[in-house]
């Protein structure tokens, strides 16, 4: 017997997640084997960030964080470029 592909999608609850949970499970084949995982869950968020997972919705397939997932989430450098942290005159 052939081992499982085990698909996680780590999620906050939110609708884009849910649509992202919702698509994930629509697309994965009977050899697809699919958790959702809470991101209010410490031991989750910790593993997550051990993944290099920087913002939700995002998928792992078999311990590999999808290329889709990757390079995401707040950046100090750019978010000051865009005017945070600096008083408006």
């Amino acid at each position: 017997m052939t081992t499982p592909r085990t698909i996680e999608v780590f999620s906050a609850g939110c609708p884009a997640c849910d649509e992202a949970v919702t698509m994930v499970r629509d697309v994965a084949c009977p050899s697809c084997d699919v958790s959702v995982l809470d991101m209010n869950d410490p031991n989750v968020a910790s593993r997550a960030k051990s993944l290099g997972i920087r913002s939700v919705p995002a998928v792992v397939i078999d311990g590999k964080l999808a290329d889709c997932c990757t390079g995401r989430g707040p950046d100090e450098a750019t978010l000051r470029a865009a005017g945070l942290g600096q008083p408006v005159a």
